[in-house]
């Protein structure tokens, strides 16, 4: 057997045993992507990107706020790309449950105010004029991990001032599908496939399972697999826990030119004076 192939063998036996592994730990082990693979994040998901959604989020929380916005803080800032984008509007303050993202962050956002935390317990003592919360609220699994989420929200936000929640899917939207993706950086390289699916329609939750090809400044190839389970929630439950939390809710589809309309819908709140 050639060298080549015995390395592809050996490559093959890894990635099995990985996902053996990643079976075993179950639901509510740590996804591999925003911890050991942190440093990675920018290939997988390049802050430019983000400029046109980041856009219509700030065109949604300015024109909800019922005060002149300065302050932002978001919940589940993950690498900062949305804030990248939103901070030249916002004085922004940045938490997500990751040290490892949260310096990928401090890289791309070094003014900006950054705080390691959980978003369900997480209380600064503060208040600010505006709360975002994008893709992270989806790892709120359960309804009552979801409501700590926005009573966090709620509690940080100001009388008069808006919230705004992005899940990836509500029920009525969620579909299985495939995607693929990745970017050349200066001296690394990254591809990932991911594979979106429900192995249980009867409760809450869905799972992407992904495949990162890492390959290092001298060639060496890296095969990681990661396993992710999300929240899956009806329009109706969120609005109703977002009323029981103290908000006015409503919710909207995400006007964007690379997404198809009506599959991307978020949730424009106020808290009341």
């Amino acid at each position: 057997m050639s060298q080549m192939s015995e390395r592809l063998r050996n490559e093959v036996h890894e990635v099995h045993e990985q996902v053996a592994i990643t079976s075993a730990e179950g639901p509510h082990s740590k996804p591999k992507l925003y911890f050991e693979l942190a440093e990675w994040w920018p290939l997988l998901s390049p802050p430019g990107l983000y400029a046109e959604e980041a856009a219509f989020y700030q065109q949604q929380l300015l024109g909800t706020c019922q005060w002149p916005c300065r302050t932002l803080l978001e919940l589940g800032s993950g690498g900062g790309n949305n804030a990248s984008h939103l901070k030249k509007q916002f004085d922004i303050t940045l938490l997500d449950l990751s040290q490892e993202m949260i310096a990928v962050s401090r890289k791309l956002n070094p003014e900006c105010e950054h705080h390691v935390g959980d978003m369900r317990h997480v209380r600064l003592g503060r208040t600010f004029d505006c709360l975002f919360i994008h893709d992270a609220i989806a790892y709120m699994t359960s309804e009552i991990d979801l409501r700590r989420a926005m009573d966090t929200a709620y509690i940080h936000c100001r009388p008069g001032g808006a919230a705004l929640f992005a899940p990836n899917f509500v029920r009525e939207t969620f579909n299985s599908a495939t995607d693929h993706g990745g970017s050349d950086g200066p001296h690394r390289s990254l591809r990932y496939l991911e594979w979106r699916w429900d192995p249980n329609p009867e409760d809450e939750t869905y799972v992407i399972d992904y495949a990162f090809l890492m390959r290092e400044e001298d060639g060496t190839l890296r095969v990681q697999m990661d396993h992710h389970v999300e929240g899956l929630f009806g329009r109706n439950q969120w609005l109703q826990m977002l009323t029981a939390a103290g908000f006015e809710a409503r919710s909207l589809l995400l006007n964007h030119s690379h997404i198809e309309p009506g599959t991307y819908e978020l949730f424009v709140c106020t808290r009341p004076r």
